[in-house]
């Protein structure tokens, strides 16, 4: 069983910092691509960024310049760095990652269970 979890949410002020991490474990063969994903309360959860196993990285249009995405394929792990945060209620920030299976060669697409981000004075 592949798990990931993700931690790091919080309150934070307008304009402030925020990094948040999302760690795989259990039975991986390897990680294609990961990513963050974020869903407002009513809303459709919505991409934020994502990142391959190779090549380059990619933005929703409003984090860009503010958000970096990265990874470490050693710790399996995937970090969003949330900079210039501007106000928004609380929204759930979920990883999602394509992890292949060793056993099948099968990849799978797997989701965290969410950290909360609160951006307010």
């Amino acid at each position: 069983q592949v798990q990931l979890v993700e931690s790091g949410g919080g309150l934070v002020q307008p304009g402030g910092s925020l990094r948040l991490s999302c760690a795989a474990s259990g039975k991986i063969g390897s990680i294609e691509a990961m990513g963050w994903y974020r869903q407002a309360p009513g809303n459709q959860r919505e991409l934020v960024a994502t990142i391959p196993s190779t090549g380059s990285t990619n933005y929703a249009d409003s984090v860009k310049g503010r958000f970096t995405i990265s990874r470490n394929n050693t710790k399996n792990t995937v970090y969003l760095q949330m900079n210039y945060l501007k106000p928004e209620g609380p929204a759930d920030y979920y990883c999602n990652a394509d992890i292949v299976s060793p056993a099948t060669l099968w990849s799978n697409s797997v989701w965290g269970q969410g950290t909360q981000v609160t951006v307010s004075s």
